[in-house]
């Protein structure tokens, strides 16, 4: 029978990572666009299962006794979300380049990964949630500390996967230009909301 703490790992885990978010965005737009679909949700569940990892191995201690290296992480993620808001505020306002299949303006699969890399790495938050309060639960398991990394790690696959593919179910009405430009200008909008909300902590504290 498999443990109890793989369930509690999966649950644990699918509360933090389903909510709109930077990342969450991002699969969503790839998977509508049908474009290196599989990669961005594989790269995004790899990064998950990196963190988890670290955390249940005690590197949420090192960041906890190190606070600055979530100062760097602000800064960083702020700056790169700050600008991807730009780059979708300029696609709202371009409806010929939000065709789904618009083969000339396809983007690499390089620069796919590089992109799912920083949305997941630049934010702080993945390493509160995923490294620190993921980390501690599961050592707080005993002996169940990797049933419990394997059920969050599993609810990462389930949930980016799951998004990412069914995103395309939405694709007929995407087919227009129009409504690309209100999922970027959204999209544009809460990357603004998300860099602040990084960025804001360093001011308040």
């Amino acid at each position: 029978m498999t443990p109890a703490p793989f369930f509690f790992g999966m649950t644990t885990g699918l509360s933090l990572i389903v909510a709109i978010g930077a990342q969450n965005a991002f699969v969503l737009r790839q998977g509508i666009r049908k474009e290196h679909v599989f990669t961005t949700a594989l790269v995004c569940a790899l990064s998950d299962a990196v963190l988890i990892c670290a955390g249940v191995s005690g590197m949420g201690v090192l960041v906890e006794r190190l606070p600055w290296l979530l100062v760097i992480a602000r800064l960083g993620g702020f700056l790169f979300l700050a600008t991807y808001a730009a780059f979708a505020f300029r696609r709202s306002f371009k409806p010929e380049s939000l065709k789904i299949s618009d083969s000339t303006r396809s983007v690499t699969t390089l620069s796919i990964i590089g992109t799912t890399l920083a949305l997941t790495w630049l934010n702080p938050h993945v390493y509160i949630d995923t490294v620190l309060l993921l980390g501690s639960v599961a050592v707080a398991q005993g002996d169940g500390a990797p049933w419990f990394a394997f059920g969050a790690i599993t609810a990462s696959f389930i949930w980016f996967f799951v998004l990412a593919y069914a995103a395309r179910l939405l694709a007929p009405l995407f087919a227009k230009p129009k409504a690309w430009q209100i999922l970027d200008f959204i999209i544009g909008i809460l990357m603004l909301l998300f860099a602040t909300f990084l960025i804001w902590p360093l001011f308040t504290n």
